[in-house]
């Protein structure tokens, strides 16, 4: 039998927990790692123009696979890689960060290229802080332990993990790998905790008159969308959803009620919210920006259904190693049916706005930008949301049924969406994603357009040109929030290569009619990524935004406690 090895069992571990495409950016540090991973005949390796764009195509692929993998230098690499694990890490999404490392026999005695100087621990130090569980690998027979450990724990967690693995341990013989069971195979609920769980959720919610159902982030990692549908309709009530959570209950739905998110909510959802007696919260997570600065924490009492446990904040109960699936499954068989919060919402629902296009030769707006990618969504359209005015521009659409939506709220990075767009194509290439994203977003990461050239994946970029950091404007605002204009469109074609092979296409947008004719050419162009550059006037952004920039700012500015 051939040897087995180090890189061999990474790489058979990566295949049977369903990575097909694995992002990486190489150095002379993880070479050997990747001629390994190269072999396996189930992986493809994707490469990347650099190390922050490999973590967030990564934790794209992630959000559309399960599970990521992305493959990095040491230092250099890694430190910038660690921005996208922590979106990751933010954001609830299993990412397998491998780092290559020095040749073991490099004791620390002299300094090294690639590290601080003569000690090289530090590393795996501060991927402890950004992972659930980080590894280094000094022997090759420890690797399967090792290896299983960071992938078993990420899965399980549903965070990113870190390994570790020395250059010149990468291609050394170890033990083969055993069932993948082993790593994969769930902690089941405890079926005590759950049943009580379950019992105590149906008598306290016989007490309240008014319950509602809210629906976070963390439903859909925990893969609970359809038991949530079946405690929807079992109870009666309202459901609105956190920002962060948009796509993940259907927006046609007749007891779909918004997008809960205080002073900037869609369809009145803050009326109704307010309203009740009781939140049930269903993988929910409060931070400063999905509760406008603290101004939006709802007031009454809740009921958690977090991921792996059932909290009661009234009368303070805790049940852990409780299932999401298992617990909204369980209630939906007994719960009692009580309509009262839908009743009052249909009191309280706004009439839906007269839309109306704008006249063809109309300066572009972002109204008219909103309705135009409006009227060509469909089952099979994934949006991602960048970090800025997009957020509540796409909040604002009516999602048809199918259609997903993407959007890093937690960790709020600008220039996320385009190559977490292409990471997340990758494994769902016949969804067709649409980016809305800024300008100035779009100049931290545009060298990823070039891998859906080189791909030749059909991701929509509809680029919002007001020359500057907008949603940073309405924060706090200064000279530093302009930044140097780009041609967009024609920067675009220059990732087509000089001898013409790409295919991306590179639009540019001042009027309605102009923008109508380059959605129309977006969506017949299947070879390759189109942008569509958006000339719109600097001031023209959201109320929301305005409105959600004053409270986060005053947030920001509270004086420190005494």
């Amino acid at each position: 039998m051939n040897s087995f090895t180090v890189g061999d069992y990474l790489a058979e571990r990566l295949a049977q927990i369903g990575i097909r495409r694995h992002f990486i950016v190489p150095g002379d540090y993880n070479l050997i790692l990747l001629d390994k991973l190269e072999l396996h005949a189930k992986l493809s390796e994707v490469g990347c123009t650099n190390e922050l764009n490999c973590s967030l195509a990564a934790e794209g692929y992630a959000r559309a696979h399960g599970v990521g993998a992305c493959i990095v230098t040491f230092s250099v690499g890694a430190f910038s890689a660690f921005n996208g694990v922590g979106s990751a890490f933010a954001e609830n999404l299993p990412v397998i960060l491998v780092s290559g490392a020095p040749n073991t026999n490099d004791t620390g005695q002299h300094p090294l290229h690639h590290t601080l100087g003569d000690q090289f621990t530090y590393q795996l130090e501060m991927a402890k802080k950004v992972t659930c569980c980080a590894v280094g690998i000094r022997r090759a027979v420890d690797a399967p332990v090792l290896i299983d450990r960071a992938i078993r724990t990420a899965l399980l967690e549903r965070k990113p993990s870190y390994i570790q693995i020395p250059m010149n341990l990468a291609g050394e013989t170890c033990p083969r790998p055993g069932p993948i069971s082993a790593v994969t195979e769930p902690i089941p609920s405890s079926e005590a905790a759950l049943y009580a769980a379950v019992t105590k959720a149906v008598e306290y919610l016989k007490t309240k008159q008014k319950p509602m159902i809210l629906v976070g982030p963390k439903v859909r990692r925990a893969g609970a969308e359809a038991p949530l549908l079946w405690l929807v309709e079992a109870a009666g009530c309202a459901v609105a959803v956190q920002p962060a959570a948009k796509s993940f209950f259907p927006e046609h739905h007749a007891q779909f009620a918004g997008i809960f998110w205080g002073q900037v909510s869609t369809l009145a959802a803050d009326a109704i919210v307010n309203w009740a007696d009781v939140l049930i919260c269903v993988g929910t997570e409060f931070t400063d920006y999905s509760t406008v600065g603290w101004t939006a924490l709802p007031s009454v009492p809740q009921l958690v259904a977090d991921a792996d446990s059932v909290t009661f904040g009234e009368p303070g109960v805790h049940f852990g190693r409780v299932k999401l699936r298992d617990f909204l499954a369980g209630l939906a068989k007994e719960i009692s049916w009580n309509d009262n919060t839908m009743a009052e919402y249909n009191r309280l629902r706004p009439e839906p706005p007269l839309e109306h296009a704008s006249n063809g030769q109309d300066i572009l707006s972002r109204r008219e930008i909103s309705r135009g990618i409006q009227m060509n969504l469909t089952a099979e359209t994934t949006v991602f949301a960048e970090t800025g005015d997009s957020w509540f521009n796409g909040i604002q659409l009516n999602l048809p049924d199918g259609a997903q939506f993407e959007i890093e709220m937690h960790w709020g990075h600008i220039g996320w969406t385009i190559p977490a767009s292409f990471g997340y194509t990758l494994a769902k290439p016949r969804r067709r994603a649409i980016v809305m994203v800024g300008d100035g977003s779009f100049q931290m990461t545009a060298q990823d357009v070039s891998q859906m050239v080189r791909w030749r994946i059909p991701v929509i970029i509809i680029l919002m040109n007001n020359r500057g950091y907008t949603i940073e404007v309405e924060i706090h605002d200064g000279q530093y929030n302009r930044i140097q204009n780009w041609n967009y469109a024609l920067l675009v074609q220059a990732f087509n290569g000089d001898g013409g092979g790409g295919q991306a296409l590179g639009l540019e947008a001042r009027t309605a009619s102009q923008f109508k004719s380059a959605l129309r050419r977006a969506f017949a162009h299947m070879d390759g990524p189109t942008l569509i550059e958006c000339k719109i006037h600097q001031d023209d952004c959201s109320r929301e935004l305005i409105t959600w920039g004053h409270f986060v700012a005053a947030a920001n500015a509270r004086p420190p406690t005494q």
